[in-house]
């Protein structure tokens, strides 16, 4: 090395060394609030602009600052989103996560993150799902989430009650492990492939819905499809028009096995479900393409 190198290297900044140190965080707090990775990004970077500017010399927890910034640019794009979702053609799902599998091993973030308890915090108020999301998914104490929801921490344990109340009266009635999740999935898989309709009734509970989001944009059942029968028939028939050009490739999705469906080898539908009691109790297919641009990547950069 020449004795005129320069042996210097560059470091990031105090500003950005934090937000990456907690940008995971982050985004999972973002996209539970939201439903939609590509919202949970924008909420992202907004939250970076804002802390970009702040005297780091005034903030005493980094962490609680962030967490604080992008909890209130979520809740504002949710306002939106909601308004949103009023025009929205056929049923509404959250945009699919490609998740590794050792998310499944954090129960509660993987209970959290499943497409079943994402549809359950739909049903909260946002005020009600920032703190539900902050209190249980993350475990902030009640004066973080008053700050970060500009509310009295007596008023957030009462919404923290109120939502935790709410969600126990919907969410999954009995806990599934990720091992009977991949049994009832690879069940499912094989009758679906091979048409087998009594294969198919026997792991599909007998109330069990069909959620599929097209968006208006490809076809799709624009209203949920109720009962195994229903159920059964349509998935058996529907995949079997397509059948020499279907390929059904199973992957990690919201911290559960999940399966993709392509035709000729594009993505056409990501697949998750709800289990109960050891029955298959929700179906959830999206095919929405703005929906699935985000698992097409990185899809691509895993196979890389």
């Amino acid at each position: 090395m020449s004795e005129h190198s320069d042996t210097t290297t560059s470091h990031p900044d105090p500003a950005t060394e934090a937000f990456v140190a907690h940008r995971n965080l982050l985004f999972t707090v973002a996209y539970e609030m939201l439903g939609s990775a590509a919202d949970a990004e924008d909420a992202l970077q907004e939250t970076w602009l804002r802390w970009s500017g702040v005297d780091l010399d005034t903030v005493r927890d980094q962490r609680a600052y962030l967490v604080r910034i992008v909890t209130r640019q979520a809740l504002s794009r949710l306002r939106t989103l909601g308004r949103r979702k009023e025009s929205y053609v056929g049923p509404w799902l959250p945009e699919p996560l490609l998740t590794t599998p050792d998310v499944a091993e954090n129960v509660e973030l993987a209970d959290s993150l499943s497409t079943a308890m994402l549809l359950v915090l739909e049903t909260l108020t946002p005020t009600e799902r920032a703190v539900f999301v902050l209190r249980e998914v993350f475990d902030l104490d009640y004066d973080e989430i008053a700050e970060a929801v500009a509310k009295t921490p007596a008023t957030v344990r009462q919404i923290a009650h109120r939502a935790r109340t709410h969600v126990a009266a919907r969410r999954p009635r009995g806990d599934v492990s990720p091992a009977e999740t991949r049994s009832a999935l690879d069940a499912f898989q094989r009758a679906v492939q091979t048409g087998d309709l009594r294969g198919l009734l026997d792991i599909l509970a007998p109330d069990v819905v069909l959620l599929t989001d097209g968006g208006g944009v490809v076809q799709a059942a624009r209203t949920p499809i109720v009962g195994a029968g229903r159920v059964a028939q349509l998935l058996v028939a529907g995949l079997g028009r397509v059948a020499p050009a279907a390929s059904l490739h199973p992957a990690h999705v919201n911290g559960h096995p999940a399966l993709i469906l392509r035709l000729d080898g594009d993505l056409h539908s990501v697949i998750t479900l709800r289990m109960d009691d050891g029955l298959v109790t929700g179906l959830y297919a999206v095919s929405n393409p703005d929906k699935l641009s985000r698992v097409e990547q990185e899809a691509a950069t895993l196979h890389r």
